[in-house]
């Protein structure tokens, strides 16, 4: 076989969602599309805000000089500029065009960023529930994963995080609001991670850096507090995308921003511009950087979010799938109701409910819901999740 054999083996382990969106493809051919439940994929619902798009329509029926030219690797300075602007306004740190890289989406900016802190062996603690796709990263950079699990509420589990540390780690991945759970980490929490870190850099001499990944930093709910990492742990690399805040999945834009507080911050700063150049994905798009520089502080609309995870929650409850409310993003991430969570999830799939399984995430005994769809799908959905729980006697139908 061609293909290297940890290749082989990321595509079969990585494949799930997927997997399960193909699937749903054809259930929706078999049965009608308004009979299939589709809660796979993590796709923002509805289209970029009016302002954004007459802005793309003003840049190209009036494009300025440069608008398709080379730029400077960090990406175009005024771009940086209205980026760290927006940062320093959020956060209260004095953030320059200097601390800034803009990169293809928050999937570039965390690769660059693993790329410009690691060297081969380091140690990368990430937290689980995870993306799926971190693993990768990691590697893709020459590091090794450490997964550390979170508590039952998906909260930071502190003093499992500090057992963790060894002289080896030389960053931390951090997802908040988070990719499946939902979870908003708390700042108090925060806080402790980072006198953690403090201590063992004092022990060892090397800093460990976060790298917050935040494209759900605006998608949060109503009565949930939200803490910038950045704002409470020193060393942190946000990586940041505007596929969630600006509906803009597509096209792959966002930043890197170092904290003016970090060690080696310009030296870390420049190693990212020079890793986003090697790396291949060299410059985030000319068009979209402009598009997006005047947006940086519009709120995302996240009422149709809310409207469909209360609708989900109360669904849940009363059939009695537990599940940890979410503070954020657009993601639920119940336990499932059977101890084989892959046979709840095929159960599921014949009730047109569709759903990924835990053990994706790195946490088996769950199942990911994204709930990132219409409205009347959700509604839609209900009468199938009910006769879902009546199939399952003792754990569920219990309204």
């Amino acid at each position: 076989m061609a293909a290297a054999p940890e290749i082989r083996e990321a595509i079969r382990a990585g494949s799930w969602i997927r997997k399960m969106f193909e699937e749903g493809a054809a259930l929706k051919a078999a049965r009608g599309a308004e009979n299939v439940f589709d809660f796979t994929l993590g796709n923002p619902y509805g289209d970029p805000p009016k302002p954004l798009a007459d802005e793309l329509a003003r840049l190209a029926s009036d494009p300025p000089p440069d608008l398709h030219k080379y730029m400077p690797n960090a990406g175009f300075p005024d771009v940086r500029r209205a980026v760290a602007d927006s940062l320093a306004r959020s956060t209260g740190l004095p953030f320059a065009a200097d601390h800034v890289v803009m990169s293809v989406g928050a999937a570039g900016a965390i690769n660059v960023a693993l790329r410009a802190l690691l060297s081969p062996g380091d140690e990368v603690i990430l937290l689980a529930p995870y993306f799926v796709e971190y693993l990768f990263y990691i590697r893709n950079a020459g590091g090794i994963p450490v997964v550390v699990e979170t508590d039952p509420r998906f909260q930071l589990d502190l003093p499992a995080l500090e057992k963790a540390l060894t002289p080896r780690t030389r960053a931390l991945l951090l997802n908040t609001p988070n990719n499946p759970t939902g979870a908003v980490y708390l700042g108090g929490d925060l806080e402790g991670l980072d006198r953690i870190l403090s201590t063992a850099e004092t022990r060892t001499g090397a800093p460990v850096y976060v790298i917050s990944d935040e494209p759900y930093r605006k998608v949060v709910f109503e009565g949930v507090a939200f803490v910038q990492p950045v704002t409470r742990i020193r060393n942190t690399v946000v990586a940041y995308s505007h596929s969630k805040d600006l509906n803009l999945p597509g096209e792959r834009i966002g930043y890197i921003a170092v904290s003016p507080r970090a060690a080696d911050a310009p030296e870390v700063a420049e190693a990212c511009v020079f890793c986003n150049r090697v790396l291949g994905f060299v410059n985030a798009p000319a068009l979209f950087q402009r598009a997006v520089a005047k947006f940086q502080d519009l709120p995302a609309d996240v009422s149709v979010y809310q409207a469909n995870r209360d609708l989900l929650l109360g669904t849940l409850g009363r059939v009695g799938i537990e599940v940890v409310p979410p503070g954020g993003a657009f993601y639920l991430f119940p336990r499932s109701p059977l101890p084989d969570e892959m046979e709840f999830v095929a159960t599921a799939r014949e009730e047109g409910i569709l759903v990924v399984p835990g053990s994706g995430f790195g946490r088996a005994g769950h199942f990911r819901l994204a709930y990132c769809v219409s409205p009347e799908m959700v509604k839609r959905s209900v009468p199938a999740w009910e006769r879902l729980g009546a199939r399952i006697p003792g754990r569920m139908g219990r309204g």
